[in-house]
């Protein structure tokens, strides 16, 4: 199974962009972020098209939203984290294949210190309880998404200078490390070691260009199905096409 995520910053936009990376790169699930659009607004049809006939959006207009496309059946679909069902659309879960995807936008937070701020470090929190109260660490669990943090100094260009900075600062990365302790494996790591790449890159100063950008987009695996991960990678191609997304898909195969 290949899995995929890709904060597309709205899929009425980036949609041609989309079905082009999916008829190249082929994923069998793709996991999408800030859609931007309400759910009877989403482009299934084109998505059934080119093979993906499958799929469960959450979405609002303007903003947030995020979507599931898949090549294989959907089951137990959920929406937003328990309590949240009126509040920004971040967090769809399915079950593909015996497989729990949990597909979240973390909050951006705004401004370092600000009320929006407490607010990311609150849902990671609430993120975390949401996985233990629900999940063993041997069941097969994938979280992925845009979770707006770089958890070390190789996924971020230059550390000295994002220290203070939104989706570097130590009390997102220990939001995040936190999260993770519940047992997750960044597969990234898991397959390329200490190899420094970014999945996002700012739209000033020519910084895809210079390849000044951070590694936020994530796909983290429960220990037993991060055994079966064979190949994990952050696919550029698409941030350097014309009127691009910001971010680029982030994908990884699992031998199931």
């Amino acid at each position: 199974m290949k899995i995929a995520t890709w904060n597309v910053n709205s899929i009425t936009a980036r949609i041609g962009h989309v079905l082009r990376w999916c008829d190249t790169a082929s994923p069998d699930v793709l996991c999408l972020q800030e859609i931007k659009c309400v759910d009877e607004k989403f482009p299934h049809r084109k998505f059934r098209e080119i093979g993906y006939p499958y799929f469960a959006a959450h979405g609002e207009r303007g903003y947030n939203g995020v979507a599931i496309v898949s090549k294989l059946p959907l089951a137990d679909i959920e929406r937003n984290l328990p309590g949240d069902e009126d509040a920004a659309r971040r967090m769809i879960a399915v079950t593909i294949d015996g497989v729990r995807i949990v597909n979240v936008y973390v909050p951006h937070g705004t401004k370092f210190g600000s009320e929006k701020f407490a607010g990311k470090l609150d849902w990671i929190a609430r993120l975390r309880r949401y996985f233990d109260e629900r999940f063993e660490t041997d069941n097969d669990l994938v979280l992925c998404g845009d979770i707006n943090v770089a958890p070390h100094e190789l996924d971020v260009w230059n550390p000295l200078l994002w220290n203070r900075k939104m989706h570097f600062s130590k009390p997102e990365r220990d939001a995040i490390m936190e999260l993770k302790k519940w047992g997750f494996i960044d597969l990234y790591r898991q397959i390329n070691g200490s190899e420094r790449e970014y999945s996002w890159w700012s739209n000033f100063h020519h910084d895809f260009e210079k390849d000044r950008g951070l590694r936020i987009d994530h796909i983290w695996a429960s220990p037993e199905l991060a055994e079966t991960c064979t190949d994990c990678w952050i696919d550029k191609e698409p941030r350097g096409w014309q009127k691009p997304s910001d971010h680029a898909p982030v994908l990884a195969e699992f031998d199931l």
